[in-house]
């Protein structure tokens, strides 16, 4: 009887191991659809308008600008970035930052793993990320969500939820190790020193002038 129990167990384990395997190499439901070439550009374009108006000295008397910021915005200045912006598109848009393809990542340190595919999303309050890495050698797809914010100059991120692949994961198990690798890129999450806080609301990114 006791080995038939732990022919079941064992069985049990390798099925929900294979299943867990099945589950972080599947695709997730995106959290926000591609966008066009062109779409992107003029998304990216957008953004650095937006900011911008970040940079304009305040008159005396006058309250900080404010300005706002919509996912398709952010996920195509993120993307153009770290060169995910197609070379003819850019090349096509003199406003466009030039050197952005000049690397896969510039954005990463070396050592890092190399991500791409970024797509965000705001939902209320709360940031949605997704993004593709290697894991093992094989194509994993990353989604995060949380509260982003800022403190003291520098961006915060309070995850709620945390997927690789198709599998949901306990924040609890990642948190830790999460906000220890963002302490240790701590000069990544400085603010530009124009931006006084930022923190999502009503489904938009909201950048305050300092």
């Amino acid at each position: 009887m006791k080995w038939k129990l732990d022919r079941i167990i064992s069985l049990a384990t390798l099925v929900t191991s294979l299943l867990a395997l099945f589950l972080v190499l599947r695709k997730p439901a995106p959290v926000a659809q591609p966008q066009a070439p062109a779409a992107a550009v003029v998304n990216a374009q957008s953004f650095e308008s937006k900011i911008e108006q970040l940079e304009k000295p305040k008159e005396p008397g006058q309250a900080p600008a404010e300005v706002h910021l919509n996912a398709d915005e952010v996920s195509a200045a993120i993307n153009q970035a770290v060169g995910t912006i197609p070379v003819s598109a850019v090349h096509s848009s003199p406003g466009i930052a030039s050197g952005a393809t000049s690397s896969p990542n510039p954005v990463l340190a070396p050592g890092d793993p190399e991500i791409k595919d970024y797509q965000v999303n705001f939902d209320g309050d709360l940031a949605r990320g997704q993004f593709l890495t290697q894991i093992a050698g094989k194509d994993v797809w990353v989604t995060l969500a949380g509260h982003l914010g800022s403190k003291d100059g520098y961006a915060t991120f309070d995850p709620t939820e945390f997927k690789v692949g198709d599998l949901n994961v306990p924040v609890s198990l990642v948190n830790d190790s999460l906000q220890k690798k963002l302490a240790e890129q701590r000069d990544r999450m400085k603010l530009p020193d124009n931006v006084g806080g930022m923190k999502v609301e009503n489904g938009e990114l909201v950048m305050t002038q300092k």
